[in-house]
């Protein structure tokens, strides 16, 4: 499947349920993530990431790659391609080129757990970037929760408008600000940067306020202070990567890392009070990427 109709067919709908069930998924028995591979080109400024997952149905890969200069040259930095075992055989039996698809997954992991774990009344959302995946993240939230405001954080004021322009378009509220002054009056905080230091102090945020950090997916990155994961519930998609290459490696090693799965399956209560701080580490799942590839095939499937 090309990107061009990989794109075509991808919605924000079709991501959400297909991050939804692949959440649930992770937490099963019969379910396996194995280690993530972290790699780079002949340039070491160029890299990539493989990702294997297997399930009782489904087995394969993401390679995502991330060339910084191909924005000089007109192209996406991120790319990514999906590759699904023929069980039987041992063949590929399907690659799908999935640069777009791979914003709306990413995308819509963050909205699942806010769908879960965001105070229902949650309207004002901070997003720290202004980068690719930015407009993606804030459109996704906006599905599930009622976002009158967006406040952007950012180190480029022009990338900082070109977005927000971009999101009033898309009928929300947005403008930038300063990283204190977001935190104060956020409902939501999502950061997508490659920051490797954090990004706010942790007494910025305000008690009932939901964070999901998207951007640490390899050692060393950084984007929440761990301060603030003392004050608040830590959950994640699969808690052995959460500590390896997301956001708690940083976190205290008796931490208490809850599987978003186990509170979407009903088996963990998810967030314990209106005034509780809720805290998403989504370093991103191979099983994301399997289960969104088979929802993408069974839609074309239906309109063939």
């Amino acid at each position: 499947m090309s990107e061009s109709e990989s794109a075509a067919l991808v919605t924000h709908e079709l991501a959400f349920a297909a991050a939804r069930e692949a959440l649930i998924a992770a937490c099963e028995p019969a379910t396996e993530s194995f280690p993530v591979v972290l790699g780079h080109g002949s340039s070491t400024a160029n890299r990539f990431t493989v990702k294997a997952a297997a399930t009782a149905e489904l087995a394969g890969l993401k390679v995502g790659s991330y060339w910084p200069g191909n924005r000089d040259r007109g192209l996406e930095r991120h790319n990514s391609l999906i590759l699904l075992f023929d069980q039987e055989t041992g063949r590929i039996g399907t690659a799908i080129e999935a640069g777009i698809v791979n914003a709306y997954r990413t995308a819509a992991a963050d909205a699942v757990a806010a769908d879960a774990l965001a105070r229902p009344d949650a309207a004002t959302l901070a997003i720290f970037g202004a980068g690719h995946q930015a407009l993606y993240e804030c459109i996704a939230l906006a599905r599930v929760r009622p976002l009158r405001r967006v406040l952007i954080v950012a180190r480029s004021a022009e990338r900082a408008g070109t977005l927000a322009a971009a999101l009033r378009a898309e009928g929300l509220d947005a403008e930038a600000a300063g990283a204190e002054e977001a935190c104060a009056a956020a409902d939501i905080i999502v950061t997508a940067t490659p920051a490797r230091a954090p990004l706010f102090e942790a007494d910025w945020v305000r008690p009932g306020t939901h964070v999901a950090s998207m951007g640490s997916d390899a050692r060393g990155k950084q984007e929440l202070p761990p301060d603030l994961f003392r004050r608040a519930a830590l959950f994640c998609d699969l808690a052995e990567q959460a500590r390896s290459i997301g956001e708690f490696q940083h976190a205290d090693s008796d931490a208490v890392l809850t599987p978003l799965g186990e509170v979407l399956s009903g088996r963990h209560p998810g967030r314990g009070s209106d005034e509780a701080i809720t805290i998403f580490d989504s370093s991103g799942l191979s099983l994301q990427d399997l289960t969104i590839a088979r929802h993408l095939l069974a839609k074309r499937a239906a309109s063939a």
